[in-house]
């Protein structure tokens, strides 16, 4: 505007001025045309100059991922509708030729001021409706983690892209991104290339010998005895001897079942699953995985994934070792390269409760970015699984007990079942996990987690015979896995079933000897039992009658009402939650549990569920059904929540 000014006086003032002398008037008029000619030319150049300079600053892009994208064995069309009405027209046409115009007269002056603009910029025709992909990408790989953060929850709400904008995502972002994007509710499957191809098997070799193979690479010396228990029984056994002595489908995972039925089409299945709870003992040892990840195991258990996909119960052990592999941050990157997030984010998805938390401690243990905490074998989040906005002010723990599980023994309501029948895959498919759904949504400020380890009843049914695991030695290895997980580090209620309780009190006693371990003491508000034998349990009285215990295991042995190691406990810890003025709620049931197809067995009464300290509450239920509301407005379930609301009422409102 001033330079426009300036112009206009300058022309005035030659046309308005009074003729001077002939002899001045040539050399005035060229001085005058000296001033406005110089005067535009600098002006015009400084223009030009903070143009191009402000169209730098504002179109600047991460161009190397259009390099990347150029070195792509195949690319994406972006097709046009043949629709006329939906056709651009003439202002649509004129705007994209001024926009290539203007890349011109950029390039133009790139190639005149010797480059000030990325060199492969000028190759970029970008239509304008694709910066926002691109700004996202760019934004994605900031140094900001809270622009990283933001990206990708915008990434997540784009619903109006085409879809070749996001395979262009999914072919540009990098790690964070992609883990991110896995683990945000509502992220387009799209965001996700499939998993790349496998390699070929080796000519006259099958997945059961590639399995076993990969199995005897992995080192043999100084292991836990149930580790060459596995190890050696998967090696050592052919796949017809096993069917044969064994009947069936070896039990893992401590879904509470000793054995399940046999496969039957497929008998090589059974070596198969020795091998895979070899593998999930041996990828609790990070060396042992990394020996995996070098003899290709990533991409053997993905083709196991993929052949079994109607077997839970495969699919499940496959991600608890992927979920183990996943707590060594070195192997994050091969991890990723090998295609799993794709699968892990359609696992994530899954109407099956314990398939989408197995595929979440996965993703949990892969994000860096949001996630600081590590989730160890057994140790599985409930709530939240995916990343959210919702701040966590507090922790509830949920502890099973004999022959229990992570998830079926807090399922929404059960029958009438033997306490060693076998519960069907299809019922686990069914059945709601109430802690997750229920709790969850009345307490979406809570972090709820539920823990697993593995039980018997007898010596003759353990999954490891040489395992002799007492509730001391338990409640030191859960006490080091929650810890791992942050358990501490905010105010927090234990919830448990049955022996859970006493390892609860366990754990507890030995957090308090350790200085290391004060967070866990000092933030414990209190603790619900769901008829905890305190005192003893008859089970054990009943083991010489029942047949299923004629070789009690070592945990039953210690529920015994003479047992010294349980009365010790129960007075040490009886003194120590009244120092620390625990709120403590107790439920008993009062009807009796079958037990077999002969026994009916009263497991805890009343009496030895009384700790004494707080609320003991009676229900007219059985052992497996005190902690399995029939709905949400039952008893059972409302009379938890108002203890934990209670509990933890001035943690929730800070």
């Amino acid at each position: 505007m001033s330079l426009a000014a300036y112009c206009v006086m300058c022309c005035r003032r030659l046309g308005t001025s009074t003729s001077p002398p002939k002899s001045n008037t040539y050399w005035k008029d060229i001085r005058n045309i000296i001033k406005f000619t110089g005067s535009l030319i600098l002006g015009g150049s400084l223009f030009l100059t903070y143009e191009i300079l402000a169209l730098k600053k504002s179109l600047t892009l991460d161009t190397q991922v259009v390099e990347r994208e150029k070195m792509k064995s195949y690319i994406y069309v972006h097709t046009v509708s043949l629709d006329k009405r939906e056709n651009p027209g003439i202002t649509y046409q004129a705007r994209k030729e001024l926009h290539k115009a203007v890349r011109t007269v950029l390039a133009t002056s790139a190639r005149i001021l010797r480059g000030p603009f990325s060199d492969t910029f000028s190759t970029v025709d970008i239509e304008d409706h694709e910066c926002a992909v691109w700004l996202l990408l760019k934004k994605s790989k900031a140094d900001d983690r809270a622009a990283r953060l933001q990206a990708v929850e915008e990434m997540v709400e784009a619903r109006h892209w085409h879809d070749y904008q996001f395979r262009t995502i999914a072919q540009a972002h990098d790690l964070r991104t992609l883990i991110g994007l896995a683990r945000s509710k509502g992220s387009d499957p799209r965001f996700f290339l499939p998993p790349p191809p496998l390699p070929s098997l080796k000519e006259d070799s099958s997945i059961e010998e590639e399995l076993r193979h990969l199995l005897a690479s992995l080192p043999q010396t100084e292991l836990d005895q149930c580790i060459q228990y596995f190890t050696s029984l998967a090696l050592s056994e052919s796949s017809q001897s096993l069917a044969a002595q064994k009947g069936g489908l070896w039990c893992f995972g401590g879904n509470g079942l000793p054995y399940a039925e046999s496969f039957g089409e497929v008998p090589s299945a059974t070596v198969e699953m020795f091998c895979l709870e070899a593998l999930v003992k041996h990828s609790e040892i990070s060396t042992h995985c990394d020996k995996i990840e070098a003899n290709g195991g990533l991409q053997l258990l993905q083709r196991m994934y993929q052949l079994y996909k109607d077997c839970p119960k495969v699919q499940r052990c496959i991600l608890r070792v992927i979920g183990n592999m996943a707590l060594n941050e070195h192997l994050h990157s091969t991890i990723v390269r090998s295609g799993w997030v794709s699968m892990l984010a359609e696992a994530m998805k899954s109407p099956d409760i314990m398939e989408a938390s197995h595929a979440a401690r996965t993703l949990a243990n892969l994000d860096r970015e949001t996630v600081q905490e590590k989730y160890q074998d057994g140790v599985y989040v409930l709530h939240p699984q995916h990343r959210s906005s919702q701040p966590i002010k507090a922790d509830v723990l949920f502890i099973h007990g004999l022959m229990g599980a992570a998830f079926k023994t807090w399922r929404q309501q059960d029958s009438d079942q033997a306490l060693t029948e076998k519960v069907s895959e299809d019922e686990a498919r069914y059945t709601t996990c109430w802690p997750k759904t229920w709790l969850a949504r009345d307490c979406p400020a809570l972090r709820i987690i539920s823990v697993e380890y593995d039980t018997s009843l007898s010596d003759w049914r353990a999954r490891c015979p040489s395992e002799r695991k007492s509730i001391a030695f338990r409640s030191n290895e859960l006490l080091r896995k929650l810890r791992a997980a942050g358990v501490g580090d905010r105010p927090m209620i234990w919830v448990s079933h049955s022996m859970g309780g006493l390892l609860v009190k366990k754990m507890l006693l030995e957090a308090s000897q350790r200085p290391e371990m004060s967070t866990v003491i000092n933030n414990t508000r209190g603790i619900i039992f769901y008829s905890v034998p305190h005192h003893g349990s008859h089970l054990a009285e009943y083991s010489v009658n029942v047949r299923y215990l004629l070789f009690p295991s070592l945990e039953v042995k210690e529920l015994s009402k003479d047992s010294p190691a349980l009365k010790t406990l129960q007075d040490d810890f009886l003194k120590f939650a009244k120092d620390k003025n625990f709120q403590v709620l107790s439920f008993v049931e009062t009807l009796p549990t079958y037990i077999g197809s002969m026994i009916k067995l009263h497991v805890v009464p009343v009496e030895s569920a009384d700790l004494g300290i707080g609320d003991l509450i009676p229900v007219d239920v059985n052992h497996l059904n005190i902690c399995k509301p029939k709905k949400k407005d039952a008893f059972l379930y409302q009379r938890t929540l108002q203890f934990i609301r209670e509990t933890l009422a001035k943690d929730l409102e800070n």
